[in-house]
């Protein structure tokens, strides 16, 4: 069985109860784990983002205090 194309094996503790249960409700490790690991690294990069942009965030939140919106003219609400 060898290896999918830009995949590496890598080798975890477990809990042994828990690693039956998953294994008894057909859980699939790999794809369990890929999916929690792109939920955290997603996350994480959200954060550095905000924090990135927080000054532009706030400058731009400034200027629609003090200006309003282009579309506040529209009528639309």
């Amino acid at each position: 069985m060898g290896e999918q194309a830009g995949k590496r094996t890598v080798n975890v503790l477990v809990e042994a109860e828990l690693l039956d249960e998953a294994s008894r409700l057909h859980i699939d490790l790999s794809e369990t784990l890929e999916r929690s690991l792109r939920s955290m690294v997603g996350s994480d990069a959200e954060k550095r983002w905000v924090e990135d942009n927080k000054t532009a965030f706030a400058q731009y939140n400034a200027s629609v205090a003090q200006h309003g919106l282009l579309s506040d003219d529209l009528g639309l609400l």
